[in-house]
């Protein structure tokens, strides 16, 4: 019988599917009772409140109503929304990999709520929990168009709580109102959720979502109708001091660097759409290092903003331009500057204001002012650092930004060169996404001015792309001219003109183990305008990939590359080592694989083998990780990237290693303790970075760091330091 009624279901839900409309809403009701958040779901209120139901799954399919459905309903009053959740399951054996708060969704059992407030498309607040009451919360950005919109650095403060029953799990939140911002008076916010269940392998969403757009697209959906209109925001003034010891030893100068710090930030609301940040003497020394990476290029590497002062708001400042080329502004180049030697160094900020948020539904503005140290005998002057960005909203998803980016000493240094005394960039960028998110782009168009640029000093292109479950393409190209210039930007190359087209073509297999596989087909060229246009780099590059049903993923990429270096490298980074010859082309084809294992075991993997030739000679490259996971206290993992680089004499041959090891501790929801060892062989660089973190309060922490780092070859010590960091957060 039971039999009987799985098949008639598997019959009957893709018709009950069809009956559903295009378009979902729901009412949030007005309540007047403050809700206890236990995650009992007992009081009265939970009663009259609508439920947001009939999740459609994602993943395996997007044909069928989700297997395990969840229930969401909301009530609110003249402060706080609540939330109450019931997520069904077919069991109890619950993927936890970790304690601790802004949890990665894939791979656990956890559900993420994303409200539209101003109801453009292009921003909102994620709120999330697991069934251990794991909270995450984040910023979605640019329509949710890929992982560099999705912020999850962004904190505030809101309670939830979890619990477990036989054959579901409840969540419930209470966010304060003052967590969003929103136009006075509203009565509608748009508004998704999206699950993972990782019991039956599956994942749901409110709002029906096609699989070949992102599960967080903002593009996909419904309606929260409040029941009376929202009132003014009364977000409270948050202030953020901070207190640091850093106890601390430069063994390659031998110098003591021992120092006490105090400073703080400021949040204060104005209206209900834009935020002040002020900061004063901020200590922007990360309690959690960068990651080392490996660079066989000749270019800079681009490192992602942890400061939580540039989050809020940051896709306002620093999505212009192109990512890969041309970022006219990139917030992790306030804070560090040149020293004479040409060495780059920490240079201390002064204080600094950011005004930044929506000023009515169609436009959004941004303002950043920060004052850098002077530091004469670096010969480091002091900089103001300004920044302006203003958006209008276009259309249904698509926005129009002007920027307008300075730098400026105004001190009289003598070892400051005239053409150095200050640089400034002004540009254009319309931001395309069409209301079903098939059409989505970029133009833009920067300007730079110095003192004595030459001619060529503007950068722009263009980024089209359709996305259609079985065919996409892109059109993309741009321009960097050769005295393009932005002292606070990300540009990795100048003098270019780039295209970079692709084609893809995907198949959605009914049946068997594979959910999609497709080809992909992107030739990438590069001409330098200063050579007459000579094609001084391409990549031809042809993939196939496949996901399967059981989550992992295999692929393999062929490259056909040529390479014309105008100057002498050493792609190895041997130190005097024998470079490589200039004005000479290098043709060279290489094969990579990959195979990603099911995140959901207990021990996961990921492997990607590669071998071919590079430049003049071969390279053999293994990337992977590998992860376990002693839920939901301990979680281990290992990075690995192994060159082995194999060049004819005269030239350098070279074995670069770089593991990653880390283990992660969470004794509870509020202390944990990150170790992470990184040894690099390229950087001649052995770092222990040991953290614990005790989050005393709604994010306040104690923090105490260990650092530690020594030279590969002799294993003397290179730097030392023990970091002692209290932060607290104080509403006013």
């Amino acid at each position: 019988m039971l039999k009987k009624c799985i098949v008639l279901a598997a019959i009957l839900l893709p018709f009950a599917l069809l009956s559903q409309t295009d378009h979902k809403s729901f009412t949030v009701k007005y309540v007047d009772d403050i809700v206890k958040v236990d995650g009992i779901l007992d009081e009265s209120v939970w009663e009259i409140a609508e439920n947001a139901d009939d999740f459609h799954q994602y993943f395996p399919s997007d044909t069928t109503l989700a297997f395990q459905q969840t229930q969401i309903k909301m009530v609110y009053n003249n402060t706080t929304l609540f939330i109450g959740i019931k997520l069904y399951t077919e069991g109890d054996n619950y993927v936890i990999p970790s304690l601790q708060r802004d949890y990665r969704a894939g791979g656990n059992d956890n559900i993420s709520l994303m409200f539209d407030t101003f109801n453009d498309g292009t921003n909102a607040f994620l709120f999330g929990m697991n069934p251990y009451g794991v909270r995450r919360e984040a910023l979605i950005s640019n329509g949710g168009s890929g992982p560099n919109g999705f912020t999850t650095s962004w904190d505030v403060k809101w309670q939830g709580e979890a619990k477990l029953y036989d054959g579901y799990y409840i969540c419930e939140l209470a966010i304060p109102l003052t967590s969003f911002k929103f136009k006075q008076g509203e009565t509608k916010w748009r508004f998704n959720s999206y699950r993972f269940d990782m019991q039956t392998n599956e994942t749901s969403t409110w709002m029906k979502i096609p699989q070949n757009q992102l599960v967080y697209s903002l593009a996909f959906m419904g309606d929260m109708v409040f029941e009376k209109p929202l009132g003014k925001s009364r977000t409270p003034m948050a202030l953020i001091p901070y207190a640091n010891g850093i106890i601390a030893k430069d063994y390659e100068n031998n110098e003591d660097l021992n120092r006490m710090g105090f400073g703080g930030d400021a949040k204060i609301s104005i209206g209900n759409g834009m935020n002040l940040d002020v900061t004063l003497n901020p200590d922007f020394s990360n309690v959690e290092v960068d990651n080392f990476v490996t660079n066989l290029t000749r270019f800079e590497v681009s490192l992602p903003e942890r400061r939580q002062f540039f989050i809020d708001n940051s896709d306002l400042f620093g999505s212009f331009g192109n990512e890969r080329d041309s970022n006219p502004f990139f917030s992790r180049r306030i804070g560090i500057a040149e020293d004479k030697d040409g060495e780059t160094i920490e240079n201390g900020i002064i204080g600094g204001v950011r005004l930044s948020g929506k000023l009515n539904n169609n436009w959004r503005l941004g303002l950043l002012n920060i004052q850098t140290e002077e530091d004469e005998i670096n010969e480091i002057p002091s900089n103001n650092n300004t920044v302006l960005a203003l958006q209008k909203k276009m259309f249904s998803r698509s926005n129009l930004s002007f920027l307008f980016v300075n730098r400026q000493t105004f001190g009289d240094y003598d070892f400051v060169d005239p053409m150095d005394r200050y640089n400034r960039v002004v540009g254009l960028d319309y931001n395309l996404a069409s209301k079903n998110n098939i059409w989505t782009g970029k133009f833009f168009y920067h300007k730079a001015f110095a003192h004595d640029i030459g001619d060529r000093n503007d950068s722009g292109g263009m980024d089209l792309q359709y996305n259609s479950r079985y065919f996409n393409f892109g059109l993309r190209g741009n321009f960097v001219g050769n005295d393009f210039r932005s002292d606070l930007g990300f540009i990795r190359r100048e003098d270019i003109v780039a295209a970079r087209p692709f084609v893809e073509f995907n198949f959605w297999p009914s049946k068997g183990k594979v959910n999609t596989h497709g080809f992909r087909f992107s030739p990438n060229f590069i001409w330098r305008p200063t050579l007459d246009y000579q094609n001084t780099d391409y990549t031809i590059f042809t993939q196939w990939q496949a996901e399967f049903t059981s989550q992992e993923k295999l692929a393999f990429r062929l490259f056909n590359r040529y390479t014309y270096l105008t100057d002498t490298f050493d792609p190895t980074g041997t130190d005097g080592g024998v470079e490589l010859l200039g004005d000479n082309g290098y043709h060279y084809t290489s094969f990579e694989a990959s195979f990603e294992s099911d995140r959901r075991k207990v021990f996961s993997y990921n492997l990607e083998p590669g071998y071919g030739e590079f430049y003049n000679g071969t390279r053999y490259v293994f990337e992977g990780d590998m992860s376990l996971r002693l839920q939901p206290t301990v979680f281990l993992s290992l990075g690995v990237i192994y060159n082995s680089i194999k060049l004819p004499e005269p030239y350098e041959s070279e074995d670069i290693l770089l593991l990653s090891p880390r283990i992660n501790i969470t004794f509870n929801k509020s202390i944990f303790w990150s170790t992470l060892i990184q040894y690099g062989n390229q950087l001649d660089n052995l770092g222990f970075n040991s953290r614990l973190q005790w989050r005393f309060a709604p994010l306040s922490d104690l923090f105490l760091v260990y650092n530690d780092n020594y030279f590969v070859n002799s294993f003397m010590p290179r730097s030392r330091s023990i970091n002692l960091k209290l932060t607290y957060w104080l509403n006013i």
